[in-house]
């Protein structure tokens, strides 16, 4: 794909399966054993088994390599294989990578996962703990002396300029979270089930970093989740409607670093998420109009805003009213914020649940769903898209 012109990806691979596993605190297994589940729930809900599957994609954070995956999960051999790097923004990419693939016949079912034990395990929130010398993390070392140690904070200095910039307060944030709150309230799969929550208990909850609360930041947990990828023409024969992959992108910015991009010209925006926005319109001849549902990565309430923004939802500054009328259904699963941190696979597999018409949060018919995955980092998105 070009950032100047249209691909010629769009309807050309297909989601077919979702699978994972219960979403918890403590799972009490491996990060092996969850993936394998996973993968395992993808495929029968795909109508396939592991003898049909010859491509793997994962995240280069996954601890699950693609052949002991393929071994653990009965899987024999591979034509393909792949992983993502910068953390959530994978998720939309992982899809794309098998989408390519099977669009050009170098494999023909291709699952993509994502397993941690990210509670009980390694907990990304608690920040930098020890890193290697690395080119790659040079950029850190700009921060770190300064106390930027964790995610929460790095995600704070564009999150106040965010509010200073428009002139507004916190409560912009608390819309976001009351919204995923709203929706994991009415999922039985997310760990905030039955636990919606106020604007006013938005704003009670303890500070993190200034101007992020408890409830601006998403849960960590422990889970697997697996997505089935395979060519239209072989969906046709498979159980469930399939959900065409009718767009798909990844985009870095202009002085792109992870997660502390701080000297960009302004950090009210977040320009890699343009890249990505760009490019998908190009691509499916869409726009915002045409999007019946927003799956955005909220692993922080802020960076929900700035994608509204970013794909033209609204203007610079006008997210928060756009997410309090309601008028566009946002994270209709809980998001990370509510139903649990799968690094946006999770997100991925409510849009599939919204093309099948399944979703506990269900759109009427929608046609076209807009996916993204992570902030901060180098990232992906997709517009998924319903047979009619």
């Amino acid at each position: 794909m070009s950032l100047r012109t249209a691909d010629s990806l769009g309807g050309r691979a297909a989601i077919v399966g979702i699978g994972a596993t219960e979403f918890s605190k403590d799972s009490g297994r491996s990060e092996l054993k969850l993936a394998v589940e996973a993968v395992h729930t993808a495929l029968d809900d795909a109508g396939l088994t592991p003898a049909d599957v010859d491509g793997l994609v994962t995240f280069t954070m996954d601890t699950n390599p693609e052949i002991t995956v393929a071994q653990a999960a009965g899987i024999g051999e591979l034509s393909f294989f792949s992983r993502i790097h910068y953390g959530g923004g994978a998720a939309c990419a992982t899809i794309q990578q098998a989408a390519l693939a099977v669009a050009t016949g170098i494999a023909e079912v291709v699952v993509c996962y994502r397993a941690f034990n990210e509670r009980s395990g390694r907990r990304f929130g608690s920040g930098v703990q020890q890193r290697e010398p690395s080119a790659e993390g040079t950029a850190l070392g700009w921060n770190l002396p300064f106390g930027l140690l964790t995610p929460a904070s790095w995600v704070a200095m564009a999150a106040q300029r965010y509010l200073h910039t428009y002139g507004l307060t916190p409560e912009a944030f608390g819309q976001v979270a009351v919204t995923d709150r709203r929706h994991a309230a009415r999922n039985p799969a997310a760990y905030f089930y039955n636990k919606p929550i106020t604007l006013a208990e938005h704003a009670a909850s303890r500070w993190i970093v200034e101007p992020l609360r408890l409830l601006d930041c998403c849960q960590e947990t422990d889970g697997g989740q697996a997505i089935v990828v395979t060519s239209p023409e072989r969906a046709r024969d498979l159980p469930h409607p399939p959900a065409l992959i009718t767009a798909a992108a990844q985009g870095a910015g202009r002085a792109q670093e992870q997660m502390t991009s701080f000297y960009r010209d302004d950090l009210t925006g977040l320009p890699e998420m343009n890249v990505v926005a760009r490019q998908l319109w190009r691509t499916s001849a869409l726009t915002p109009a045409d999007i019946d549902v927003a799956i955005l990565y909220d692993h922080f309430t802020p960076f929900v805003l700035m994608q509204l923004e970013e794909f033209g939802f609204c203007a610079p500054g006008e997210a928060a009213d756009l997410v309090a009328a309601g008028t566009l259904p946002l994270n209709t699963h809980g998001g990370q914020l509510g139903e649990a941190y799968l690094h946006g696979m999770n997100g991925i597999a409510e849009a599939v649940r919204q093309i099948r018409g399944t979703s506990v949060n269900q759109a009427d018919s929608p046609a076209h769903i807009l996916v993204t995955a992570g902030t901060g980092v180098p990232t992906s998105g997709l517009i998924l898209g319903a047979t009619r």
